[in-house]
Parts: structure tokens; C-alpha cells; sequence
């Protein structure tokens, strides 16, 4: 979920939650949840999202959010038309974005990179959003993610990955990942660099900055796995 330290209500939908078991890059989260809730809800998708929401689909599509904390951007994403899965590993923080977002039409669920099974919601995205998750993964793990990705994304399907370049917070599982090398793991697995930049931290750290990046999925000649 976006400018993290590191990465059940009535309307959650239909997906039932995979039991992912706790990932690795959720190191933290767990007991810093409550803080990290305010946090993430001081400020909005077009904050974060604003050197890249143009190249969000105009027409309602079918987006899935990976990392997606409280469900601000999911709950954006949804009210905007589209039809969103929000996946979430800690069950803290999935429980606040239930609570904080019962009204939205979001469809929630335990899962995570990079096996990210997704078992009952089944098929390919339109979309699919990555914000200061893809720092958690290991360089073995990132490969994998991408491939996954990659087949979970339609022909010309986008995906939306944020990175935090800075310090690693005491107790955080997190790496250096340029957005040179996320472009090039990219290109490996049939997706082309739309977008590239930088911004400061929404929350005042000086020594934190993130990068955006679009990257686009070429053709269909990828095989959902």
C-alpha cells in the first residue's frame, strides 16, 4: 500500500480469501497496523498516483491491487467504475480496509507475491497495481512476480508498480530495486516501459523517494498460470 515504511465487512465481494500464509515482505506490518492505517488514508490515489493516472483505463475494466493495505486506492479505483480485487496478506490491515472502505464494492483477499494463486478469482486483469510492494521481494521472488503478472494481465493490460528508494526501517524485509532493473525484468516477460518517474515522499522523509513506472503487456501470447 502506498509511502509504506518499508511495503470482514458486507460489500467485501465474492472472492473467498487463499490462505497465503504470512509473506515474508508483511514483516512489521502486523504490529504497526493501526498507525499505518492513518497513514496510508492522509492521502489519496491522485496524490501518490498522479504522474500515472492518465494511463489508468477511461472505461470501467477489471483491476486487481497487490499490497492494498486499507483499500484507498482500491476504493478509488472502484468508485471510478471498475471492477477491483484487492489483494492483502495481513489480515490487520485487511481488517482496517474492510472497516474504513465497507462501502465500496471491493473484493477482498489473502494472497500475495509472488505465487499470488488467486484461486477463486479466476482470469486476467485489465490493470494491475503494485505500490510499495515490489521492494519486499527478493531478486529470486521478483522473477517470479513478474512472470505472474505478466500472465495475469490482458493483451495491452498495464501494469501500475511503485518503488521506495531509502533506508530500511528497523524490522522491515525490503531491497534496493531500481526502476532500471524492474523495466528490464519487465521487457524479459513481454511488458514495455509506457512510463518513468520520480517524486519525494507525500510524508516529509527527505531521505525517501519513490519511482512510478507503467509497464504495458505487448500482445497475448502469454499463458495464464
Amino acid at each position: 500500500m502506498s509511502d509504506r515504511w518499508g511495503a470482514v465487512g458486507e460489500n467485501a465481494g465474492d472472492c473467498a480469501e487463499d490462505n497465503a500464509g504470512r509473506a515474508r515482505g508483511t514483516a512489521g506490518y502486523a504490529r504497526a497496523a493501526d498507525v499505518l492505517a492513518v497513514q496510508y488514508e492522509e492521502v489519496t490515489f491522485g496524490e501518490v498516483h498522479r504522474a500515472v493516472v492518465s494511463l489508468v483505463p477511461a472505461e470501467p475494466a477489471r483491476i486487481l491491487d497487490i499490497g492494498a493495505g486499507t483499500g484507498r486506492d482500491a476504493a478509488a479505483l472502484a468508485a471510478l467504475g471498475h471492477s477491483v480485487v484487492a489483494v492483502e496478506p495481513t489480515a490487520e490491515l485487511r481488517g482496517h480496509g474492510q472497516r474504513i472502505h465497507a462501502g465500496s464494492a471491493i473484493e477482498w483477499v489473502d494472497d500475495a507475491l509472488p505465487t499470488l494463486v488467486l484461486h477463486q478469482c479466476p482470469g486476467r486483469f485489465d490493470a494491475v497495481f503494485a505500490t510499495a510492494v515490489w521492494m519486499h521481494l527478493d531478486a529470486e521472488e521478483r522473477g517470479r512476480a513478474m512472470a505472474r503478472i505478466a500472465a495475469l494481465l490482458m493483451p495491452d493490460g498495464r501494469f501500475f508498480v511503485n518503488l521506495r528508494h531509502g533506508p530500511v526501517p528497523d524490522g522491515r524485509h525490503m531491497f534496493d530495486v531500481s526502476a532500471a532493473e524492474t523495466v528490464e525484468l519487465g521487457a524479459a516477460h513481454g511488458l514495455q516501459p509506457l512510463l518513468s518517474s520520480e517524486r519525494s515522499d507525500l510524508h516529509g522523509r527527505d531521505e525517501v523517494r519513490w519511482s512510478s513506472l507503467v509497464l504495458q503487456a505487448k500482445d497475448s501470447r502469454t499463458t495464464l498460470g
